[in-house]
């Protein structure tokens, strides 16, 4: 009789060991090279993202209050020279960029020509700088949004690529062992899966993020051109005034 439980006991514990562990961990250091590779350029891929999720969204908040206060002070009827002023020597969002851009080549044409009639052609070069700083300031801006995009499009069929290796490996298994049991299948199913589960947690993220920033920020490079627009009104009916 206690030979009989001391061997039950035994037989407990070899089955406690063969039990897989089924953690996020387990599945992960038990996954084959291949598959933990997936894994870890995944995880990295998710981390990044939401990195840049964080500073663009930080980012975009940032520049369209300073867009609201700038544009209020536009717009109070105070001296453009005033306040070309004040803002030239640190221009710290676009739409400040913008303006200190045109009034710089204005500035510039008007002291070239020692007050006298203005030519035609400065019209031109302000819309021109104006286009110029526009597409360079929204260049910033949408910095690393082709990387959301890449993950997005990119990050399932990679854990789709480490869910048919795991499973691969599992078939091998079964192959080894001769044994089909859902014992021997379900540890490597799981881990296969779980490249997949990685994968669309990397994209789901970066797809959303990436289409709210590109209306986001579509919306404020509308925003840009048409204070272009108007700006460019407002100096060349100071223009027509110069030659009338």
């Amino acid at each position: 009789m206690p030979e009989q439980t001391v061997g039950n006991v035994v037989d407990i514990v070899d089955l406690g060991e063969s039990i897989p562990d089924f953690t996020l961990w387990g599945m992960f250091s038990q996954a084959d090279w291949i598959v933990q590779l997936v894994m870890l350029v995944l995880l990295g891929s998710s981390l990044w993202c939401w990195a840049i999720i964080y500073e663009k969204s930080k980012r975009i908040r940032r520049v369209t209050t300073q867009a609201d206060k700038f544009d209020a002070e536009f717009w109070s009827g105070n001296s453009l020279e005033d306040l070309y002023e004040r803002v030239k020597k640190n221009p710290d969002h676009p739409m400040a960029a913008l303006f200190v851009a045109a009034m710089r080549e204005w500035q510039r044409s008007v002291a070239g020509r020692g007050g006298n009639k203005l030519g035609m052609g400065l019209q031109d070069r302000i819309y021109r700088v104006m286009r110029v700083t526009v597409s360079r300031e929204m260049e910033q801006l949408e910095n690393y949004l082709s990387f959301l995009a890449t993950v997005g499009s990119t990050a399932p069929f990679v854990g789709l690529f480490g869910t048919v290796w795991g499973i691969m490996n599992a078939f091998e298994q079964i192959a080894i062992s001769h044994d089909s049991s859902l014992a021997v299948v379900a540890p490597g199913i799981a881990e296969a899966l779980f490249a997949t589960a990685m994968g669309l947690v990397a994209a789901v993220p970066a797809v959303v993020a990436y289409n709210k920033f590109s209306n986001e920020l579509g919306r404020y490079a509308n925003r840009l051109e048409g204070f272009a627009d108007e700006f460019g009104t407002i100096l060349s009916r100071q223009l027509d005034e110069e030659h009338h």
